[in-house]
């Protein structure tokens, strides 16, 4: 297979004007490279994010309101691209339990899209694709002990380094299966098609320009929610553990996995926090009412569908690989985060944004 000349092209990122790829894009552009963003604008937020990236970087980046379930645009869009980011998702359990079909044809549908586009390619470039940890399911089957505030695994699960990526998958909602199928899509083409592809099975993902809700984006929800003294609802117990990773260190992952596609190609890679990373709802809503000064009211709900009680990345695999590591701590990345909505949740139209859920068929990461 021939090799993409990433000199030749632009960086496609897809999703480009969400949490995620905003950061992404702005990594990209002040390294140089020019980039095109697509983003079909349904979720609240994208439309600041585009309009300061390109007041930023008018040189570099250009964005295109356009959607993946599109296979004629996608095909041009990745004509013109030396190596490929795509983020653009459904990105809510919610959503997808009440419209799967529309969760379908934007995760599974959009991203075989993506694939085909490549496929069809004189020199494929290189694809880092974004999953999700919803892929494992509930893992009903971890054994989980109380210990004050968290919910931690017992030592005979053998996961105290976190979950690796030989853990069975197990899709667990139509969010999960939407994923789920995209993620192996990816993986075959790349087995297939010999394309140079690399999948992110990532955790939780935390940072500046996230417009957190309760389907998404869950620190900076309870960030500004904090902030703006507007109900927070906490489901289940409290004590579910996830493991945060800072944005910035996932926008090095994600640049290193397509430099290093050639060699990674076909591998999908648990990302997140990892281990000394690990934080539970309660003690995140004790630090950030630390940080903020006061905690929002609380309402109490059943846990959701498909919620993991217990999820930590074992990131060895990729660590292994590459040498990569996470550089900011928690603590760090949460003062950072409040900091930064701090500054930014009251101006412009961000009240009407903090109310607003995810729109149906949002292409955002």
């Amino acid at each position: 297979m021939a090799k993409n000349d990433a000199s030749n092209g632009y960086v496609l990122v897809t999703g480009g004007a969400g949490f995620i790829g905003t950061n992404l894009v702005r990594a990209l552009a002040e390294s140089g490279r020019d980039v095109l963003v697509l983003d079909n604008f349904a979720r609240p937020g994208v439309e600041r994010n585009a309009l300061w990236l390109t007041s930023h970087w008018a040189d570099r980046v250009r964005v295109v309101r356009g959607d993946v379930r599109d296979a004629a645009g996608v095909a041009s869009w990745v004509r013109g691209a030396a190596s490929v980011f795509h983020l653009a998702a459904q990105v809510a359990v919610t959503t997808s339990l009440t419209d799967p079909v529309l969760d379908f044809e934007v995760n599974a549908r959009g991203t075989l899209n993506v694939l085909e586009a490549l496929r069809s390619h004189p020199c494929p470039p290189p694809l880092v694709f974004t999953s999700t940890n919803k892929v494992y399911g509930a893992l009903p089957d971890v054994r989980l002990l109380k210990r004050m505030n968290r919910y931690e695994p017992a030592s005979s699960n053998g996961i105290q380094a976190g979950i690796s990526e030989d853990r069975p998958l197990d899709f667990h909602s139509p969010y999960g299966c939407s994923k789920g199928a995209a993620d192996q899509y990816v993986l075959d083409y790349a087995r297939s098609f010999d394309l140079p592809c690399v999948v992110f099975r990532m955790s939780c993902i935390y940072g500046p320009h996230q417009w957190g809700n309760e389907d998404q984006g869950w620190l900076a929800h309870f960030v500004l929610s904090a902030l703006r003294q507007l109900p927070l609802t906490l489901y289940g117990d409290g004590l579910q553990v996830r493991d945060a990773l800072f944005v910035d260190d996932l926008v090095d992952a994600l640049i290193t996995a397509s430099e290093r596609a050639s060699d990674l190609g076909g591998r999908a890679f648990n990302i997140g926090g990892g281990p000394s990373n690990t934080i539970s709802l309660i003690e995140a809503l004790n630090t950030i009412s630390a940080l903020v000064g006061r905690l929002p009211p609380l309402d109490r709900e059943q846990e959701r569908v498909g919620d993991q009680k217990y999820y930590v990345s074992n990131t060895g695999s990729f660590q292994r690989a590459t040498g990569w590591m996470p550089k900011v701590s928690l603590a760090e990345g949460l003062e950072r985060l409040t900091a930064w909505l701090r500054e930014n949740h009251t101006r412009g139209s961000e009240h009407a944004l903090l109310h607003a859920q995810a729109a149906p068929g949002a292409l955002n990461a």
